[in-house]
């Protein structure tokens, strides 16, 4: 699982919309995706401030995967969602097996980054022409045209 910002631009009430991290305006969208890099799910739109692990709590993302009996593989950015959502190690100064427990879990956290870019290689995904409320609706209906493509 992994969250991207969909860029769009700047609003009169902007604020809740402007991502820290990302220095853009736009609207979080969370992503799940299978072992292979096909996304599988997406989440409506959240202001795009909302930080990963939020998110995540609102779409009750983990619950789900628990759930289904499946374990989960997120970046840094959902360290302490749940225990059965894995994420690598952070801090300075860690010991080897750290780093290589890190390497590995960046080569299998690779498919989630494709899962995303290939969701934004549709052009309205990369900076939305509308009002950023339909961040959601747009992704889902590239997601579905993103399985049509994929049978």
């Amino acid at each position: 699982m992994d969250g991207t910002l969909i860029a769009c631009d700047s609003l009169a009430a902007d604020r809740p919309f402007s991502s820290g991290k990302h220095r853009r305006y736009g609207m979080n969208i969370q992503v799940v995706s299978a072992p292979d890099g096909v996304p599988l799910w997406t989440s409506w739109s959240l202001p795009g401030a909302v930080h990963d692990t939020r998110a995540a709590r609102v779409w009750k993302i983990a619950e789900r995967i628990g759930a289904a009996g499946l374990i989960g593989l997120g970046d840094k950015g959902y360290v302490g969602l749940s225990g059965v959502v894995f994420c690598p190690f952070k801090g300075r100064g860690k010991p080897q097996w750290t780093k290589d427990a890190n390497s590995e879990h960046a080569k299998l956290c690779s498919s989630g980054e494709r899962a995303i870019a290939r969701l934004k290689n549709w052009d309205v995904l990369r900076c939305l022409p509308c009002c950023p409320q339909q961040a959601g609706q747009i992704t889902r209906a590239m997601l579905v045209l993103q399985l049509r493509e994929a049978r």
